[in-house]
């Protein structure tokens, strides 16, 4: 799904609204119940994968984005209006948007690198965590089809751009990958949808269609990082929640 926000955020509050988007935006991706996930073709272009799906109202769909726990609790939801659906088919098990295998050998040090680079482009280190999943699975030798190198996938020519004299050293790889999402965040007000399908396929793409590209390779990469972004966002919630509860027995009185 697709929303263009407000255009202007503030610059030190991009962590925050990216955090917020995600639960909005890649939440309604994440197709991992029992059954066979659902693909979801909304009005603006954008297309959703969701576990399952059911009609709680005359107007409004309810997408399902998770099964629900043995006790039939914690599965979440999103609602969207029946109105904006165009289409809606069963998903190929091949489409499954969840995270790619963990790589081997992992690049090390490589949370540091995230940390520190989503740091000084005020991009949550989550949101870039989930562009390397989706783009290396965190191999930092890795070399696609078309020529991109390393962690985040820079084509030499992009590099060359960035300032990156080795696309196979990780820290010089992951400052150029995050300048670059840093730029399409700017360029598309922080829709975070549209600036990972610029990622994938190109600003120029984006432009030319106005919103996602209609390339099946561009929408499944978006819903795969988005995705893998709001799952990396939900276990930093769990842990934040944890670690306050067993705080909290301690200062009681």
């Amino acid at each position: 799904m697709r929303h263009r926000y407000p255009p202007r955020f503030g610059r030190a509050d991009r962590l925050r609204n990216l955090c917020g988007m995600a639960a909005l935006l890649c939440a309604a991706l994440a197709g991992t119940a029992a059954r066979a996930a659902s693909i979801v073709t909304l009005r603006n272009g954008f297309t959703i994968t969701c576990a399952s799906h059911g009609q709680i109202a005359p107007d409004t769909l309810r997408l399902y984005l998770n099964a629900p726990d043995g006790a039939g609790q914690g599965a979440s939801y999103m609602d969207v209006a029946l109105a904006s659906v165009a289409s809606i088919e069963a998903a190929p098990d091949s489409q499954g948007v969840g995270p790619r295998p963990s790589p081997a050998p992992a690049t090390p040090g490589l949370p540091t690198l995230l940390q520190r680079s989503g740091s000084v482009h005020n991009i949550n280190a989550a949101l870039l965590a989930s562009v390397v999943q989706a783009e290396s699975a965190g191999n930092a030798h890795a070399v696609s089809r078309t020529g991109a190198r390393g962690l985040m996938q820079l084509m030499p020519g992009t590099a060359k751009q960035l300032g990156v004299q080795d696309s196979f050293a990780p820290a010089q790889n992951v400052d150029g990958g995050s300048a670059y999402l840093d730029q399409l965040l700017t360029r598309y007000h922080d829709d975070i949808a549209l600036a990972l399908a610029a990622y994938n396929a190109g600003p120029a793409a984006v432009d030319r269609y106005r919103g996602i590209p209609p390339y099946r390779e561009t929408r499944l990469y978006v819903a795969r990082v988005l995705h893998e972004f709001n799952r990396l966002v939900k276990a930093e919630a769990v842990r934040a929640e944890a670690a306050e509860a067993a705080v909290m027995p301690g200062t009681a009185r």
